[in-house]
């Protein structure tokens, strides 16, 4: 058992399975040329033809292969179109070629001459190759290349349809997380008091809960909005979060960034963590409680950092909490950042770490 494993992934990775269909599509192409499968097939296993056969099938397969993973992605997905076409047509020539060979190969093991084995007008070099070898190769290749690029648009379908579900359902759980009583009326009551303390604090934190609830209902229904729009978002919910917490709580929050107004972010990636992070702080009365939030921008690279004092009894319970979780915002960056993040999560004794790295894109609204 412990063995089967890596042969599999190995017979997967390099397409071997692929095999018996374009050994099956030869087949057919031969059955329809000898006019009957029974033919076709005797004469691929028990003729001197089968050296023919195999050349079709084995470098044929190749010739695809080394477009599809080759060519295309060097070249063609680059926009270096000339060098693609040159090197495709060079493949093609290349693989006509050494199907030929093959003739003179079945040729040879018949015992027979070329006007023998194939008949007198394919008695040349130049003859068979302009016949079917040319023609087929360049019709593998192009079914080949169908059948990828019919595959790639409905995956990409299949994406954009997650993508779009799973954006309407984050964002509900979120709202439906979010605007619970608990939360609205703590940072009510903690504004309320500070009528009396602060009025000047109280009027700016009930500007910043305003802003916070008319972010939340009316600025994020693009696919992307603006960082500085995450980080001013960030920046209140951590004020009123201090509220909240009595000044049981140190937070820190670095933001080093440059020009952040071209760059865009899928809305609540970060606050997520932040949020994470003062629902599962400790509450230690002898030592002390914190957050620490670092944010740096290097060009289209984000790296953002969050750690939160902790307790044991509750480290079983800080990956999943209320509707949304780390793990649901994990399943967004697979749909929305594909190969372009990479996410750390640490648990330790006393201390919860989250680390992002994030490429950034331009900024492209789109409504749903």
């Amino acid at each position: 058992m412990e063995y089967s494993r890596p042969r599999t992934h190995w017979f997967f990775k390099y397409k071997l399975y692929h095999i018996p269909f374009w050994f099956l599509y030869n087949y057919l192409w031969w059955a329809v040329s000898i006019n009957g499968p029974l033919e076709a097939a005797w004469a691929i296993f028990f003729t001197p033809f089968a050296a023919k056969f195999a050349f079709y099938v084995i470098f044929e397969t190749l010739a695809v292969y080394f477009n599809l993973y080759f060519l295309i992605p060097k070249y063609l997905e680059k926009s270096r179109f000339a060098v693609y076409i040159t090197y495709l047509i060079i493949t093609i020539l290349c693989t006509a070629s050494i199907i030929v060979c093959g003739y003179y190969l079945g040729a040879f093991l018949s015992g027979k001459s070329l006007a023998d084995m194939y008949g007198k007008e394919s008695c040349s070099f130049y003859h068979l190759f302009i016949g079917s070898p040319l023609s087929s190769t360049v019709a593998s290749i192009t079914l080949g290349m169908s059948i990828k690029l019919a595959k790639n648009w409905l995956q990409t379908q299949r994406r954009q349809q997650l993508l779009e579900k799973e954006k309407l359902e984050t964002e509900l759980n979120f709202l439906k997380y979010q605007f619970n009583p608990h939360f609205l009326f703590n940072t009510i009551n903690s504004i309320f008091f500070l009528i009396h303390k602060n009025p000047d604090k109280a009027s700016a934190s009930l500007a910043k809960f305003s802003d916070l609830l008319r972010y939340q209902l009316y600025e994020c229904n693009d696919t992307q909005i603006r960082l500085s729009q995450e980080i001013t978002y960030m920046e209140n919910t951590i004020e009123l979060e201090k509220l909240r917490q009595n000044d049981n709580v140190e937070v820190t929050l670095e933001v080093e960034q440059l020009n952040t107004g071209h760059l865009g972010i899928a809305p609540f990636i970060l606050m997520t963590f932040v949020e994470n992070a003062f629902k599962h702080v400790s509450k230690h009365t002898n030592q002390p409680n914190w957050i620490r939030i670092n944010l740096q921008l290097d060009q289209q690279e984000l790296s953002f950092f969050i750690s939160n004092s902790s307790t044991d009894s509750k480290s079983g319970d800080l990956i999943h909490y209320g509707g949304i979780g780390l793990k649901n915002v994990q399943r967004r960056l697979d749909l929305i950042y594909p190969g372009q993040y990479n996410l750390d999560i640490q648990n330790n004794n006393n201390s919860f770490e989250v680390k992002l790295q994030l490429h950034l894109s331009e900024l492209v609204t789109q409504k749903i």
